[in-house]
C-alpha cells in the first residue's frame, strides 16, 4: 500500500508547491480564503513585505530542511523582535499555527499531485486519520478508512487538511489491494450536511458568512493544490499553426540528418465517428491520460516530463465552451493522444515571441501512424509552450512538411 506520513522527508512536489507561492501581505486571515492559498503565502496580520518575506524564508526552510517546531520558534522569535510585530494570540499557539498549517498544507498539495499522477495504478484513495492528533474530531474519525475513487466529488471538499491542526492524510490503493481486502469496488461516499459560519468578525472588511461541509473548518473546504494543477493546463492557441523555426537572437535550432521512424499501425477504433459532441471528442482525448472533463490528471511522458491534462485544453477562455472538434479534428483525438503517449520523436526549440519580446521554449511530440482502412499514413503533432498548445493530424504529409517540424533540439527518438 502506498502510504505517506507527515514528517517524512520532503518530496519535490511539496517543495515546488510552496516555492511557487507569491508573498501576500494581509491584515486578517480571511484576506486569502480557501483555494487562494494554493497561490499565495501569508501570515495573518503580517502586512509588510519584509515581514512576510522573512516568515516565508523560515517556513520554506522548515519544509525543505525538516526544521523542527522548536527550531522554527527560534526563527519566529527573531522575526518578531526584528520587525516589532504585534501579533494576536500567545507565542506558542501562534507559532504552531503558522508552522503546522504551512507544512501540512504543502504536504497535502504535494500528495494530491503525486496521487493524481499515479491514479492509473492506484485508482482509489483512502482517507486516514492520524493518531498523533491529541483531540480528534468526530467527523474525521468517521472518515478514517473510507476508500473512494480518486475522481469522486467527495475529495473536492474533503481532501485533507480539513481544519486547523488537522493531520489527516490520503493513501493510494490499487485494484489488487482492494481485492485483497475482499472488496469488489469502492465504498459509498457519505452524505454530509452543509453548515454556515460567520468569519472575519474582527477583519477590517467586516464579517461575512460562508457555507462548508460539516466537520470542516472554514477555509479548508478544498483540495490543496487542485487549482494549481488545473492552472497548469494551457489554453489552445487561437490558430493552431505549428511552424518550423522562426529564428530570433541566439536560437540554437538544429535539423536531423536521419529520417523519421517508419509509421506504426494503430488498432481498429482509433478513428472516431463524425458528428459527435464537443464533450465526446474532448473526453476521448482525456481518456488516454486518465483524465475526465471535471478531473485533470498528470501524465508523465517517455522522458519523465509531467504534463497536466484536462478539459481546460479545449475550453475557450472567453466563452467557457469546449471546442474539441476544431477544423473537424475530433475524429482523430485518439490518434493525437497516441502521439503524445508513444511519440516517434520529441523536440524542444527556442522561438522568439514578438508579443512577449523574449524567447520561449516549445515542446513538440511527433508521431506517424497507419490507420486501418486508410491508404496513406497520418502524422500527429502536439506542441505546447507558455502561450498555449496546438495539435494537428495530417494525412500523407509532404516530406518537406515533416522535415519542417523536426527542428530544434531532439530530446528523444523511438527505437525501431
Amino acid at each position: 500500500m502506498a502510504t505517506a506520513s507527515y514528517g517524512s522527508v520532503p518530496f519535490p512536489q511539496q517543495i515546488e508547491f510552496f516555492r511557487r507561492k507569491l508573498n501576500i501581505p494581509t491584515t486578517a486571515w480571511t484576506d486569502l480564503y480557501s483555494f487562494e492559498h494554493d497561490w499565495g503565502f501569508m501570515v495573518a496580520g503580517a502586512n509588510r513585505d519584509t515581514l512576510v518575506a522573512d516568515f516565508r524564508t523560515a517556513v520554506e526552510r522548515a519544509i525543505s530542511d525538516g526544521t523542527t517546531l522548536e527550531q522554527f520558534r527560534a526563527d519566529f522569535d527573531d522575526i518578531v523582535a526584528r520587525h516589532g510585530w504585534d501579533y494576536n494570540g500567545g507565542r506558542n499557539w501562534r507559532s504552531r499555527v503558522i508552522y503546522d498549517t504551512n507544512l501540512f498544507s504543502s504536504y497535502s498539495a504535494g500528495r494530491y499531485a503525486q496521487l493524481k499522477e499515479f491514479s492509473a495504478d492506484m485508482p482509489y484513495w483512502r482517507y486516514r486519520h492520524s493518531d498523533a492528533v491529541e483531540n480528534p474530531r468526530e467527523h474525521h474519525l468517521a472518515w478514517d478508512g473510507l476508500t473512494l475513487r480518486h475522481d469522486d466529488p467527495f475529495w473536492d471538499t474533503h481532501f485533507p487538511i480539513n481544519a486547523w491542526g488537522c493531520q489527516c492524510y490520503v493513501e493510494g490503493v490499487s485494484e489488487d489491494e482492494l481485492a485483497d481486502e475482499g472488496k469488489t469496488g469502492p465504498d459509498t461516499a457519505p452524505e454530509f450536511n452543509y453548515v454556515q459560519h460567520t468569519i472575519g468578525k474582527n477583519s477590517p472588511n467586516g464579517p461575512h458568512t460562508v457555507t462548508v461541509p460539516e466537520g470542516i473548518d472554514p477555509g479548508f473546504e478544498h483540495a490543496p493544490g487542485k487549482s494549481r494543477l488545473s492552472s497548469q493546463i494551457p489554453p489552445e492557441r487561437p490558430d493552431p499553426v505549428i511552424p518550423g523555426s522562426t529564428g530570433g537572437p541566439g536560437v540554437p535550432n538544429t535539423r536531423p540528418s536521419d529520417p523519421l521512424p517508419a509509421p506504426r499501425t494503430l488498432p481498429d477504433g482509433m478513428r472516431l465517428p463524425d458528428g459527435q459532441s464537443e464533450e465526446f471528442y474532448a473526453q476521448q482525448y482525456l481518456d488516454a491520460f486518465g483524465a475526465t472533463l471535471t478531473e485533470p490528471a498528470v501524465f508523465t511522458d517517455v522522458l519523465g516530463e509531467r504534463l497536466a491534462m484536462g478539459a481546460e485544453l479545449f475550453r475557450n477562455k472567453r466563452t467557457g465552451l469546449l471546442k474539441a472538434n476544431k477544423n473537424n479534428r475530433g475524429r482523430f483525438m485518439r490518434v493525437l493522444a497516441a502521439g503524445v503517449i508513444d511519440p516517434d520523436e520529441i523536440w524542444v526549440r527556442l522561438e522568439y515571441h514578438q508579443a512577449l519580446q523574449k524567447s520561449v521554449v516549445r515542446r513538440r511530440y511527433i508521431a506517424q501512424f497507419e490507420l486501418p482502412g486508410e491508404p496513406v499514413p497520418v502524422l500527429a503533432v502536439f506542441e505546447r509552450g507558455p502561450d498555449g498548445w496546438s495539435g494537428v493530424t495530417v494525412f500523407d504529409p509532404e516530406v518537406s512538411e515533416v522535415e519542417g517540424l523536426r527542428v530544434g533540439i531532439r530530446l528523444y527518438q523511438r527505437e525501431e
